[in-house]
């Protein structure tokens, strides 16, 4: 939900709305905002599940150093999501293996 009509500032310029697609689901997001902030807007949390753990993993610190929020976006893996934006006709899902806390660059 966007606010338009402020109640101090006035009349606010409606914002532009992109699509993006999580998981196969539409959903029509605020141009210029995070990728994370779109899909916690429409209710999503879970942005993959931490093997470790076996709990779900989802945004926590909110600026890229937990790696907590990782998706895979247009088949990039590891992208953060509390950094990227979005864009029309991306595609996000969760991101298939646990973040590579080590600094290490090969894949588990």
């Amino acid at each position: 939900m966007d606010i338009v009509d402020h109640p101090i500032l006035g009349k606010l310029v409606a914002p532009k709305h992109v699509t993006i697609y999580f998981e196969d689901k539409k959903i029509s997001a605020r141009e210029g905002i995070t990728v994370a902030a779109a899909l916690i807007a429409e209710g999503v949390y879970a942005l993959g599940h931490s093997r470790n753990l076996a709990q779900a993993r989802g945004m926590y610190c909110a600026n890229g150093r937990c790696q907590s929020c990782l998706v895979t976006v247009d088949g990039v893996e590891r992208v953060r999501s509390c950094h990227t934006l979005v864009r029309d006709g991306m595609t996000i899902t969760p991101s298939p293996r646990d973040p590579d806390l080590t600094g290490d660059s090969h894949d588990n």
